[in-house]
């Protein structure tokens, strides 16, 4: 792949430039293709073929010298992406997350279906604040322990014998299983359901924060970078907490009542297993109690930093700029501030707040998903790049004139659609570099079938697209989460399948209204 992605760059920057087109927009589009190519296959580590994209932009003269390429490596959002990293070491160093995760299941685990909503819910939640990956990863042994005193160890260790059985019956039965077999197919359902529920529910939770997953950050460094436009952290919670409450029960439900019915009937062993790990992990200590001071301020001051419209006119001018940022004088004596409670600058002086409190080591605070961060970086400057020689403008009026006058819905179901077929074949973080800097050209477009302006309409489409990028629940390579419960060992891929086709299906409908939804009578109020 990584010789196809050579010729294909060779082939795009050697053929003649095509009207409309820029020689530089040319080299921009040839290092797209590269840099998607090596996305898509994974032939490269993605870090390393983000690495990779500015070298190119140098090389083919898109950029007159290397710092220009490098801006993108700089920008604010990656910051605010490293303080939300470290955060979240700091809660798992103290096994925060985790007493969280076990007090809701041990609350709300009353019924076996209400045991796998416990774990989605808690799942969710935490995917909110903590990386989807770690999530899932920290989550799945929880599940499985609890598994463990439902269906006893062997019945679990069992499940890849059950898991052939099913899958027998499945081929017998034209593809779909039945759920009346009674036998061992029963603690095979409350095992596929919560493991599949973690899963989906540390993907779907991180759409609730702008921190929660990679293309939520990717949206809004690009929107930030392409536009100039920022969606700040509270106007993000009312576009993605709507869409966590209404598909994360959606998604349970699916789970539970129709594919996956749970067969067991009593799971209070599995409860009072919740509640002794629970009890096991004993008192907070006082360093725990503070990075969980730390952590609910951090995340209050992201939420009132967001209601400056609301709390400025009731401050005097200086105390307003300074604290929610703008042109006036602020208390300081200077004209033009950024704001204390801007935040992204809220989220970094939780670091040296943690330092300071003495729960943190600098090493401990450092081991954070670096990739990441440099993905975040590649994918911004290849979108500078496309958006500053006019590839990406070039590339709407080519090939998406035609569908203009295109019903608003039909629109929305095919962003929805084509992102989440594309995120099944790479992972998220790569679907939304590649699809978002496009989606934000084509506003442009549909401005007048959507009845928007340019700007708009490209903030409405890159955000359904951002959105979608964490509904792909078919393949294990979809997404991170995807991959560790599958890795546990205890689901077959065609349980998965199964379940992610029709969630695909199904979420691509709801997404669609719902998303259309928001966008008729909450996001004209908060984001144009």
């Amino acid at each position: 792949m990584f010789v196809l992605a050579l010729l294909g760059t060779a082939v795009i920057a050697g053929l003649p430039t095509p009207g409309g087109l820029s020689v530089r927009g040319q080299f921009a589009l040839a290092t797209m293709f590269f840099a998607a190519v090596l996305w898509i296959s994974g032939a490269l580590p993605l870090a390393v073929t983000a690495l990779s994209i500015p070298i190119l932009l140098t090389g083919f003269g898109v950029y007159a010298n290397l710092d220009e390429a490098l801006v993108g490596f700089a920008d604010h959002l990656i910051f605010l992406f490293i303080a939300g990293f470290m955060l979240a070491n700091a809660l798992q160093k103290y096994d925060i997350d985790r007493r969280i995760a076990l007090w809701i299941m041990s609350v709300m685990g009353s019924s076996p279906r209400r045991l796998v909503l416990a774990v989605m819910v808690a799942t969710a939640f935490l995917s909110m604040w903590v990386s989807n990956t770690a999530t899932a990863a920290m989550m799945t042994p929880i599940a499985l322990g609890v598994l463990s005193q439902i269906l006893g160890r062997e019945g679990v260790a069992a499940a890849t014998a059950t898991a052939d059985e099913m899958d027998a019956e499945m081929s017998a039965d034209g593809g779909v299983a039945s759920v009346a077999e009674p036998s061992g197919d029963e603690f095979h359902n409350i095992q596929v359901s919560i493991l599949l529920g973690t899963a989906y529910a540390a993907s779907v939770g991180g759409v609730g924060t702008l921190i929660g997953t990679p293309p939520n950050a990717v949206l809004a460094s690009q929107l930030n970078e392409i536009l100039g436009y920022e969606i700040g952290f509270a106007q993000w919670l009312l576009i993605g907490l709507p869409i966590v409450v209404v598909t994360l029960p959606i998604v349970w439900y699916v789970l539970t009542f129709v594919l996956y019915p749970p067969r067991v009937d009593d799971v209070s062993d599995a409860r009072a297993e919740a509640k002794q790990y629970l009890a096991d992990e004993g008192p907070l200590e006082p360093r725990g109690k503070r990075v969980a001071v730390i952590f609910t301020v951090t995340a209050l001051l992201w939420v009132v930093g967001g209601l400056g419209d609301f709390i400025t006119p009731v401050l005097p001018d200086a105390w307003g700029v300074t604290l929610f940022g703008g042109d006036g004088t602020s208390v300081f004596g200077v004209d033009g501030h950024q704001g204390l409670l801007y935040y992204v600058m809220v989220g970094m002086l939780s670091i040296p707040a943690l330092v300071l409190a003495d729960t943190m080591e600098w090493d401990e605070l450092a081991d954070i998903d670096w990739g990441t961060i440099l993905l975040f970086g590649g994918g911004i400057a290849l979108a500078d790049a496309l958006a500053a020689t006019g590839a990406t403008r070039w590339i709407a009026d080519t090939v998406f004139r035609s569908l203009t006058g295109t019903p608003i819905l039909l629109v929305v179901a095919v962003v929805v659609l084509l992102v989440i077929f594309l995120t099944e074949m790479t992972s998220n973080t790569a679907t939304s570099t590649i699809i978002v800097p496009i989606l934000i050209s084509i506003g442009s477009v549909f401005a007048a079938t959507l009845g928007l302006t340019d700007v708009a309409a490209a903030v409405f489409l890159s955000v359904s697209g951002a959105i979608a990028a964490s509904f792909a629940f078919a393949l294990p390579v979809a997404t991170p989460p995807n991959a560790i419960v599958f890795g546990s060992g205890y689901l077959k891929q065609r349980q998965m399948m199964r379940a992610g086709v029709v969630l695909n299906l199904l979420m691509t409908a709801i997404l669609t209204v719902l998303i259309w939804l928001l966008f008729q009578f909450v996001w004209p109020h908060i984001l144009w």
